[in-house]
Parts: C-alpha cells; structure tokens; sequence
C-alpha cells in the first residue's frame, strides 16, 4: 500500500469520529443544568432529558501530570511510555499520528507492549507486513474512541469506535476493575492535551477480523 493510500484509509476513519456520539460509557461528560439560570456557554445540542444531577468527579491527574498533559498530545504520551513502545511503532507505520495528533478528543485504550507479545507470532509478522497496513489500522482504530472519558466516568455498555464497530465495557465497582471486550484496564487515566489514555492488558480485534 502506497503512502497515499495509507494516508487517504487513516483521513476516511478519521471522518468517521466527526459524526460519532459516545454512548452508555459516559456518566458525567455533558454539563449538569441547575433550577437556576444555566451558564451563558453551556452547550445545549447533547442534552439528555432527564439526566442524573450528580456532579462530575473531580479529575484524578496531578497538577504535575496534567500541566504535562497540556503540553503533550496522545501521540507524545504513547511515545515517551515504556510500555507503549510496540504501539509507538503502530502509530507511526500506518500513519495514525495525521489523526491522533491533530483531532480529538479521544479515549484510547492503549494495549501495552506485553499485550502485543502474546498475539500469535504469525498474526504480528502478518500485521508487520507492508500489505497489511490497512488491517494494522483498523485494529489501532479499534481501540480509540471519540471524546475524553475518564475512568471514574465509564459505564458498562457498547461504545463506538473510530474505527465503526463498537467495543463492549464493563464496569465492576467492587472489584474497581474495567474491562473492553475481552482486555482490562491495567493502567487508568493518562493525561494527554487531546484525550486521555488507559493501558490494557489485550489487543482488542475488530469484530470478524480475519488477516
């Protein structure tokens, strides 16, 4: 695949996160409205009739972790991760950093390098290989999804990805543990200026994935 065929696939999955909403994960990402006059910016387009008058938890970074995240965009905090070299590498053979560094916001439910490890080692040469890039992709793709959900504001339910198929999240109060299809979340909460990134411990494939 040449590169501008590379870079055309990576603009259509990119269109793809323009008209997406996400879905039951969200507890507490749209403005709470009061009996009083609301703020004069409140948006006013994702409304939800009848929505919970809980507050929004405060955020859980640091100060230190988040003046950084300011400064430093999905793709910057993937980079200087050490568990995220594989990914890093991902990024950058299918061109995804067009989309991660420039739009957002998005959650990415990274998969760490031990995740890529246990893949079969025929599936990541297969993946590796330059024909492939479009199915590597689609798999990276899989894993992000639009808008900035931390953990404390997931909820169980299917949530669409940039790349169109949704995954399914479970969130277990008791055990404080959170899964995305058949992956947990080792790792909840990285800061990122366009998004925020979770460490999980499988890569996620696409529904009827076949390479």
């Amino acid at each position: 695949m040449n590169v501008q065929n590379r870079t055309n696939s990576i603009k259509k999955l990119a269109g793809l996160a323009a008209g997406l909403t996400i879905l039951p994960i969200i507890a507490a990402c749209e403005p709470q409205q009061t009996a009083q006059t609301p703020p004069a910016t409140a948006p006013t387009a994702e409304a939800t009739p009848g929505a919970t008058t809980q507050s929004p938890a405060a955020p859980t970074a640091p100060p230190a972790a988040q003046a950084e995240a300011d400064d430093n965009h999905v793709v910057d905090v993937v980079q200087a991760n050490p568990s995220l070299k594989t990914l890093a590498s991902v990024i950058d053979e299918t061109d995804a950093n067009e989309v991660l560094e420039l739009q957002g916001p998005y959650t990415v439910f990274a998969p760490s390098d031990d995740a890529f490890n246990a893949l079969p080692a025929e599936t990541r040469q297969r993946l590796l290989q330059p024909e492939n890039r479009q199915q590597l992709a689609q798999i990276l793709f899989y894993h992000v999804v639009p808008g900035q959900v931390s953990a404390n504001q997931l909820q169980s339910g299917d949530v669409k990805t940039v790349e169109g198929a949704n995954v399914n999240v479970k969130v277990d109060q008791t055990a404080n543990q959170v899964t995305v299809n058949d992956a947990t979340v080792t790792q909840a909460d990285i800061p990122a200026s366009n998004g925020v990134i979770h460490i999980v411990d499988r890569v996620i494939l696409p529904p009827n994935f076949s390479i």
